[in-house]
């Protein structure tokens, strides 16, 4: 039994409690229980806009970045574009000094349209095809990291003399993330097998080649990941694996991609990464095993994509009905997939009204017809949510916008950047018009 079950009446003030640690840092409540974010109230948002609306909060997204090259100034920041792009937030990115992880031509035509030049971006997926590599070898100075052996019989066959290229190494990491983002332990999808010899056959095919220039190692351990140790266990791994290649083939490499995968905090509950903690056992375990190995320090890339974006933005839904415990907001999985897909779990709040009704555990659940179109259970809400109700949700930065869908022929909604007081449309809203212009009947 909760505390709100004993005393009812103490519900509405632990509701209208504003705990900001899941919502972007210019986040505040005011006095008629809106939201102000970037100085622009959510309520006033979303009458201007429509419902569902993802508010992107640029001063949130520009904090992060420099927080990351704060940490580890001498590391490239590789932004992963997987986690959101789009050209005005590749811009804001750009102007903090970021490089842009991206995965696949599509991705890189965005990024080069918004003015990133080549050297600044890598070419990185586990199924690249060959049009996707025809554009990183069409783009001057773009790195590809390599993935199988396939792709690298593809590119040795398009390539020009000098493109730069990583190897992706499996390095048997368990990140003890989700199944389904677990990037690094034997047997997942991504990578050559250091075990099983494929990555030194992978790192010895592209130093005979005539046309691909090794630079370095690249590795992913998973995503949402909480535990420093385990990128101190990669690193070591790593460093090992480079003394190796010193001493089988005489080269020292120079680079070393440790990926990224930074857990989020998506609710009060889960703990925040120690970003400070994870930069200083890194930069001590990199030097104390090339000390070790008397090998050169290799420059870090980090990739960073949902630790950048998931906290700035916030989602806006309008409940359309209220059946018994179950709220129907005008958005769900055609617009966030997450939960679906890995029971994923955020932070929602009655948005607009104050309610002096006690919290209550409420389901919230989409528009879709499917039963599994459920955005969250057991989310504490006041009881007297009603239709026509605003309800925000925390951390909706990452992977939003890039696995929306337009399933039920639903359109998607807009993206929306707001600073300083003033908001401007990133991404607008999709119509019928869109919808029906692929159908060629």
């Amino acid at each position: 039994m909760t505390i709100t079950e004993i005393l009812p009446s103490l519900g509405h003030l632990l509701h209208e409690r504003f705990d900001g640690a899941c919502w972007p840092s210019t986040a505040s409540a005011d006095e008629h229980g809106d939201l102000i974010v970037g100085g622009l109230g959510l309520t006033g948002l979303a009458a201007r806009y429509g419902t569902p609306c993802l508010v992107l909060d640029e001063a949130q997204v520009r904090a992060r970045v420099r927080e990351f090259r704060a940490a580890l100034p001498d590391a490239e920041l590789a932004y992963a574009g997987k986690a959101l792009l789009c050209k005005g937030l590749v811009r804001w990115l750009a102007e903090e000094g970021a490089s842009f992880d991206v995965c696949s031509a599509g991705e890189l035509h965005l990024v080069r349209a918004a003015g990133v030049d080549g050297s600044r971006i890598l070419v990185h997926d586990n199924g690249k095809t060959k049009e996707d590599l025809k554009a990183a070898v069409h783009c001057p100075g773009a790195r590809i990291v390599l993935d199988s052996f396939e792709e690298l019989d593809t590119l040795e066959g398009i390539a020009g003399p000098g493109q730069q290229v990583l190897v992706r190494v499996t390095p048997d990491v368990d990140a003890h993330t989700h199944r389904s983002i677990a990037t690094g332990v034997r047997g997942a999808k991504f990578g050559f097998d250091l075990r099983a010899g494929e990555a030194a056959e992978a790192v010895d095919r592209v130093l005979r080649s005539p046309n691909l220039e090794l630079l370095g190692l690249h590795c992913h351990i998973g995503s949402q990941v909480s535990g420093v140790d385990s990128y101190e266990a990669a690193v070591r791994f790593m460093v090992g694996l480079l003394a190796d290649i010193r001493e089988r083939f005489g080269v020292c490499l120079p680079v070393l991609d440790i990926g990224g995968g930074f857990r989020v905090r998506y609710t009060e509950e889960e703990p925040e990464f120690d970003l400070t903690g994870f930069a200083d056992r890194v930069r001590i375990a990199l030097h104390y095993e090339c000390d070790r190995f008397q090998l050169p320090a290799p420059r870090l890339i980090l990739e960073p994509g949902r630790s950048i974006v998931a906290r700035a933005g916030v989602t806006v839904y309008r409940v359309l009905a209220v059946k018994g415990s179950t709220v129907i907001v005008d958005g769900g999985m055609s617009d966030n997939p997450r939960p679906a897909l890995y029971g994923a779990r955020y932070r929602m709040r009655l948005l607009g009204r104050r309610s002096s009704a006690a919290t209550v555990p409420l389901t919230v659940a989409g528009r879709h017809c499917e039963s599994g179109d459920v955005l969250g259970e057991a989310v504490p809400l006041p009881a007297d949510t009603r239709a026509g109700d605003l309800l925000a949700v925390a951390c909706t930065g990452a992977y939003h916008v890039p696995l929306q869908s337009n399933y039920n022929l639903i359109g998607r909604p807009p993206l929306l950047a707001v600073r300083d007081g003033a908001a401007r449309v990133l991404l607008r809203r999709e119509g019928e018009r869109d919808l029906m212009a692929r159908d060629l009947g």
